[in-house]
């Protein structure tokens, strides 16, 4: 008997097991990145190139505080191969100045100089060099001015103001000019609690001030366009952010200054505000030639802002069965000569201060200044990872007066999902905070004395100080620590944080291929990687293709606050389900009367088919679309929140909490106050891991950064002159390979139901509390009260 060869017709159910699409949602797929950052093929922006391009070079000033008398640009401009030389009367229109929040940054400077290293001139030429030796010789005169430096001058009744004719929106609510911004929180009476309490401990901490220290230096190239615009390829964190301050400087719409993100070496909010974007553009409309830029690593130091320098003072009171009465506290950030994102720094300090623990009774107060230090202002953890420090150092106070185990101590004084912050916000979604403490105190602790080899000498690599040689296991103590933090995730108090995702579908070759285009920074955490899978899961389709992030898309947000994943994960997603609806719609209209479960069953995209929610396969994704293209383009919100009130704190400010904790072992030579991190270990609820191998890299870097904090990084700023002493990898040391512990990781995945996915923003979160749990072990070995960071040698050897 012959057989019925005829295809069934399209629409209609064909087989009943079906693959699943592979690559998406929880699997460890690799970075499409990744190989070629690894064998050094990736590129990036400094490696751009144009056959006739100009190379542009910033001149700095060399003072911190001083009034420009006159600038000389002759020398300069005389000099063979010099295009261009700009100073603030060359800028093309009445705005002149940038920012943020507060536009209180100049472009160039003009009248006078605020902070060591600030931009006077720009310079083009045909050769780097050529760029360089032209500025040495702009002669500019200077008359020194007296300098601010820290809370006692720029408080006092007589103070120079940074900014004298300040007209922001924080202005009319500060009680001195010289204050960035103050948040005061305020919930119960804790004054009446601290008469409740049989145990009051208090402290002052020292937050030195942190590098982001990204490997990549900031770059970019301008090219001007045929059309009066410019064309900007830079590294950055936020295109649009970018563009919004670009635009009016050059005087251009917004259409005709188009950006394109390049390879961007890592940012860690250093990459947040503007850097060479509006020189180099500047430089190239002079010259009507392309401009590239990119800084060496001295000048880098001063071309972005830091984390900021913080001095906290902590109460805190409980009874004697370990209950905590009340806190109080003031943080005082140094901000620098401008504003940048001091004012959320501060919102954040001041609502998460409490740490993730159940105080009924606060009387906080957090703020920025104005100095003349150099400009702080965003940085992974954000203004709560100096509350951190102190808080945590105050729970290890408060559990050794009442004769308590740190980690029992901590578990009883946990939030928990249902708690109520400081500023009346429930916190709505899981908090696990003590059984993240739990983990990390269960697992088991590393073998002592591991330096010690059967048979042989002492494997001094194991040692403090490493392969100096400088000990063979004498005077070395080992101590254990413990700490637990608290970051909010999204962007805060009111701000209208949103991405925007455009996705198309169509077929090639007759495959459905997914585009999935955003202005997303790929700043290092793996976005790329993650919206490829979204794209997966939700589409049913195997290829997909991420256009390039520039901004003929809408805003991606920036590449900060652990946002992305949430927000333009979510936009993707949003987006991808909306051209998945489009698309079955277009199935039931070509195919419906094929088979009843178009109308009826729950349709699902697999392995690019279209099939019913019990297996069975209707029709190819490829013949449902045929020759057309979805292309849809949606913007994404999280839940709205409302500004801090600004007498007592209250409000929901926040989108959503993260929390992780961290066990330090450490040993300490004694003798020469030299530290080993033996292992960092620690636990993080993620909500859920799309990417389980990025979610564990992106929480050891994060560590990482917080065990550099601990015991080794910090840029000094010489206090007579406000002047920076070690810009260079030379002097600002950071965490090495040989420097970095065993970090094991234990992921939760408790799922916040307000989330795409039920995810939980993660990166910054392990930047907290691993720098307090470093400094606890170093405290538990060698029995000294440590309250500033970095922690030095001369400070555990009393050589002060």
């Amino acid at each position: 008997m012959a057989q019925n060869t005829r295809p069934a017709p399209a629409g209609t159910p064909t087989e009943v097991t079906q693959k699943q699409t592979r690559g998406g949602i929880g699997e460890s797929t690799l970075r499409p990145d990744g190989t070629l950052k690894v064998t050094g093929e990736f590129a990036y922006s400094s490696d751009m190139w144009h056959e006739d391009m100009l190379w542009g070079q910033t001149l700095r000033s060399p003072l911190a505080h001083a009034e420009i008398v006159d600038i000389d640009i002759s020398e300069a401009l005389a000099l063979p191969g010099v295009y261009s030389v700009l100073t603030y009367a060359d800028l093309p229109t009445d705005t002149k100045n940038y920012g943020l929040e507060i536009r209180d940054t100049p472009v160039l400077a003009h009248g006078r100089v605020r902070h060591h290293g600030e931009p006077i001139a720009l310079v083009a030429a045909d050769h780097p060099e050529t760029a360089r030796r032209a500025a040495a010789k702009i002669r500019i005169d200077f008359k020194e001015l007296p300098l601010v430096t820290d809370e006692a001058t720029a408080l006092a009744e007589d103070a120079i103001l940074i900014h004298p004719d300040r007209r922001d929106h924080h202005a009319g609510h500060v009680p001195h000019p010289n204050i960035v911004h103050r948040q005061p929180i305020v919930r119960g009476n804790a004054a009446e609690a601290a008469g409740k309490a049989d145990v009051i401990v208090t402290g002052e901490y020292t937050f030195g001030m942190q590098d982001q220290a990204f490997l990549g230096p900031e770059s970019g190239l301008a090219v001007p366009a045929e059309d009066g615009g410019v064309d900007l390829y830079v590294a950055t964190q936020w295109l649009h952010s970018d563009l919004r301050q670009i635009a009016p400087v050059l005087g251009l719409p917004e259409e005709k200054v188009r950006m394109t993100l390049s390879g961007v070496g890592g940012a860690f909010g250093g990459r947040e505000d503007i850097s060479m974007q509006i020189h180099a553009c500047l430089l190239a409309l002079a010259t009507g030639k392309p401009v590239k830029m990119v800084y060496n690593r001295f000048e880098s130091f001063f071309g972005h802002v830091h984390r900021h320098p913080a001095k906290l003072r902590y109460e805190h009171g409980a009874t004697k069965d370990g209950r905590i009465t009340h806190m109080k506290c003031r943080i005082v950030l140094d901000g620098g000569a401008y504003a940048s994102a001091s004012p959320a720094v501060v919102g954040n300090a001041a609502s998460l201060s409490v740490g993730p623990y159940v105080i009924d009774d606060v009387d906080i107060e957090a703020l920025a200044l104005y100095t003349n230090n150099p400009p702080c202002g965003a940085m992974r953890g954000f203004g709560a990872v100096q509350a951190c420090f102190a808080y945590e150092a105050q729970m290890d106070k408060l559990a050794a007066e009442l004769g308590m185990d740190p980690v029992e101590f901590r578990r009883l004084n946990a939030m928990e999902q249902g708690t109520r912050m400081p500023t009346g916000q429930v916190v709505d979604s899981p908090a696990p905070v003590a059984e993240l403490l739990r983990r990390v105190k269960a697992r088991p602790l590393p073998p002592e004395r591991q330096w010690e080899t059967a048979g042989q000498g002492a494997d001094v690599r194991a040692l403090p100080g490493g392969l100096s040689n400088t000990t063979h296991g004498e005077g070395v103590v080992r101590g254990v620590g413990y700490a637990v933090g608290i970051k909010n995730v999204g962007f805060s108090e009111g701000f209208d944080d949103y991405s925007t995702a455009r996705v198309r579908l169509e077929v090639i070759a007759g495959e459905p291929v997914a585009m999935v285009h955003t202005a997303m920074a790929e700043v290092g955490q793996g976005g790329v990687t993650v919206h490829a899978q979204i794209a997966r899961t939700e589409l049913g389709v195997q290829q997909v293709t991420i256009h390039p992030a520039d901004t003929r898309v809408g805003s991606a947000g920036s590449t900060s606050a652990s946002r992305q994943t949430y927000m333009t994960g979510g936009a993707v997603k949003n987006t991808c389900e909306a051209v998945r609806e489009r698309l079955l719609e277009m199935g039931r209209r070509k195919m419906g009367s094929h088979h009843p479960a178009w109308a009826h069953a729950e349709l699902l995209l697999e392995a690019g088919k279209v099939v019913t929610d019990g297996g069975e396969v209707l029709a190819d994704i490829a013949d449902v679309l045929e020759d057309e293209a979805i292309d849809l383009e949606l913007e994404f919100r999280h839940r709205p929140t409302v500004p801090f009130d600004q007498v007592t704190g209250q409000g929901d400010g926040h989108v959503q909490y993260t929390f992780a904790a961290h066990r330090a072992v450490v040993e300490v030579d004694t003798e020469l106050g030299l530290v080993k991190v033996v292992e960092l270990a620690t636990a993080q609820d993620v909500g859920k891991a799309l990417n389980m191998l990025s979610v564990v890299g992106q929480i050891q870097g994060g560590t990482t950064q917080g065990l550099g904090v601990a015991v080794m990084e910090e840029i000094i700023v010489d206090p007579r002159t406000a002047k920076v002493r070690n810009p260079s990898f030379t002097d600002y040391l950071i965490p090495t390979i040989l420097d970095t512990p065993t970090i094991p990781v234990d992921v939760l995945e408790l799922a916040d139901p307000n989330a795409p996915y039920g995810l939980r923003g993660l990166g910054e979160a392990p930047t907290l509390s691993s720098t307090p749990a470093v400094l606890a072990a170093i405290r538990q070995a060698t029995g000294l009260e440590i309250d500033k960071t970095p922690i030095r040698p001369e400070a555990l050897t009393g050589t002060l």
